[in-house]
């Protein structure tokens, strides 16, 4: 299994014995992360390119392979990656200089 599936793989059970937990607070966090992907002005494939900028700024691993995945599901190209992950050097310099390679490479893998 690649990296990005498998960090993936890992967190799924820990976020469905947190998820049973307390539901209705996730439900509530899932409608959220639904209503804001939503395609509006913006597109679905550009909400993803920002979210995953931004887990890039947060160096959240979990964060870049599920938009990372999004961004490919939703069309983005591999250059619009590219680009999204520059603004992340711009705004958080050597710690996304890490981070933004390893999103690179998660969205080649869910893209491939």
């Amino acid at each position: 299994m690649e990296h990005n599936h498998q960090i993936q793989a890992t967190l799924r059970p820990q976020v469905q014995a947190l998820r049973e937990l307390i539901p209705d607070t996730w439900a509530s966090f899932a409608g959220l992360h639904k209503s804001s992907l939503a395609a509006g002005e913006l597109d679905t494939s550009t909400k993803e390119l920002i979210a995953l900028a931004i887990s890039v700024v947060e160096g959240c691993d979990g964060c870049i392979a599920a938009h990372a995945r999004g961004a490919a599901r939703h069309g983005a190209t591999r250059q619009q990656v590219a680009e999204a992950l520059g603004v992340t050097l711009l705004m958080d310099g050597g710690p996304a200089s890490i981070h933004a390679p390893r999103a690179l490479a998660a969205f080649d893998e869910f893209a491939g």
